[in-house]
């Protein structure tokens, strides 16, 4: 049975709750999970459209505003939660979690922390119900990593902005009815928020992907696309604050989501090891069965240990960019290995679509890519490790 396979397996690390609160969020997170996510995860992918309806009941949970507080609306919670979220969504759904994401961490999240009292207001409520689904934009054609070269321009007209360029590989645009837009303002980088029916605002076709096909995504293109300027989020040129702040968190979410499917994938190989016969005995009697098994489970481990490490220690108050790039950096691939690994562990009925296998794999590998590459962690790593030495020793 796959709820099986959404419970923890035995001799695992415990859920490194650090409180009765986290405990309970994460009873919630599983029991959502297991009973509504679960079911339609393989129509989704198949389909590769966003289940709004779910996004929704994830709102009447009070699962989209977990780190706004409670006086805006949110949950008033912290990082730690955050990861626990991502963690158990994605051991059935990472194409589900990714679009969640999106919206609670990269939009909400991000507008909160950006946004005056007034825009809070007009933007939230909506948005933490699930009535809105919301999205970032920040990738452009021309520029991914370096976010630094982005083109999209905004110039003051009057009363309003009018916003130029082009963004790609956004999540959730094609269902978004509001986004947060990075663009420069005389070179510096500014946020805004674009609601869908802007005038000189335009989605493409949903981008076919390999993995994640539950949440789609799209090129966005703004012609003179003409919003208020009281959707101007904080001040001309706060945009890297913004989202060098965010992104942190995106990280470790993403880190987490790695962490949920490599779970789930020693799962699958840990029942099919046990239940599947070969030469007259179960697999888990042969040596190479045992060892990618065993090497699996304590990747699993030490990935648990260091993400809710790191999350204990995040917040919008305090930076953890080192910690969370390591995170990201080393759990990525963990994910993929393991998905993998199961697999080759299953044979042939793993590489079919009959079994979740197939789907956690292709959906692993994007998180090596999207909130920053690997590539991306190791320059950003070095350089913040050089740069604690000092100049002096």
């Amino acid at each position: 049975m796959a709820s099986d396979r959404l419970s923890p397996l035995p001799g695992q690390l415990g859920p490194l709750d650090p409180s009765e609160e986290h405990r309970l969020l994460r009873q919630l997170a599983a029991t959502f999970t297991r009973e509504e996510v679960e079911p339609q995860a393989a129509a989704s992918d198949h389909q590769c459209a966003l289940n709004r309806p779910l996004l929704r009941r994830a709102g009447e949970l009070g699962l989209l505003g977990m780190t706004v507080p409670q006086a805006a609306g949110g949950a008033g919670l912290d990082a730690t939660a955050a990861v626990i979220v991502h963690h158990e969504l994605a051991r059935s759904d990472p194409g589900f979690t990714l679009a969640y994401l999106a919206h609670a961490i990269l939009f909400v999240n991000n507008l909160h922390n950006a946004a005056d009292e007034a825009q809070r207001t007009r933007f939230l409520p909506k948005t933490i119900a699930g009535e809105w689904v919301g999205a970032m934009a920040m990738t452009e054609p021309g520029a991914g990593t370096d976010v630094l070269g982005m083109q999209t321009t905004a110039r003051r007209d009057g009363d309003d902005w009018l916003l130029n360029g082009r963004k790609t590989f956004i999540t959730n645009a094609p269902n978004a009815d509001c986004l947060l837009v990075y663009a420069k303002v005389d070179g510096r980088l500014t946020a805004f928020v674009v609601e869908r029916d802007r005038p000189g605002f335009g989605v493409g076709q949903p981008i076919e992907k390999m993995g994640m096909r539950a949440a789609p995504m799209a090129e966005l293109v703004f012609e003179d696309c003409r919003i208020p300027a009281t959707n101007l989020l904080g001040r001309e040129g706060a945009g890297v604050e913004h989202m060098m702040r965010n992104l942190e968190l995106e990280r470790l979410c993403l880190a987490a989501m790695s962490l949920g499917i490599a779970e789930r994938g020693l799962a699958e190989m840990v029942f099919w090891a046990r239940d599947r016969h070969a030469f007259g005995r179960p697999i888990a009697e042969f040596g190479q069965i045992q060892r990618y098994v065993a090497e699996a489970f304590a990747q699993t481990e030490a990935t648990r240990a260091l993400v809710y490490r790191v999350a204990a220690e995040a917040g919008p108050g305090k930076r953890q960019r080192l910690g969370t790039d390591a995170t990201k950096l080393f759990a990525a691939p963990i994910g993929k290995q393991i998905a993998d690994t199961a697999m080759q562990v299953m044979g042939g009925w793993g590489y079919c679509a009959e079994y979740p296998v197939e789907r956690l794999l292709r959906d692993a590998k994007l998180l090596e890519i999207g909130g920053g590459t690997l590539e991306s962690h190791q320059k950003n790593m070095t350089r913040d490790l050089i740069r604690a030495l000092g100049t002096e020793g």
